[in-house]
């Protein structure tokens, strides 16, 4: 699994990168299903956090989530892609 974490607008720190790192952890049971990982982190007036996930069969998944701080951007984020993730997970296995 390729990941690719990108802050625009600011520089991401090492303790926010290391708190990425700790909620990408979260998704390890998908590694071997997941080509790419993207991770993008906009500052604007709030922070902006979207990931992109490419399966090996070809599906995409995008969650986009804001929030005033960086973590709690990055927990919504990967609260949402652990859902979609476990969907996509449930309708390959379906369909074997």
């Amino acid at each position: 699994m390729n990941i690719d974490v990108k802050s625009v607008h600011f520089n991401l720190k090492d303790d926010g990168r290391e708190y990425i790192d700790k909620k990408i952890a979260r998704i390890h049971n998908a590694e071997n299903m997941i080509i790419d990982l993207l991770i993008t982190i906009t500052k604007d007036k709030d922070f902006e956090a979207e990931a992109t996930v490419n399966f090996r069969w070809g599906v995409s998944i995008h969650v986009k989530e804001r929030a005033f701080d960086l973590n709690p951007a990055v927990d919504k984020m990967m609260d949402k892609l652990e859902q979609k993730i476990t969907k996509e997970k449930e309708k390959v296995k379906e369909k074997r």
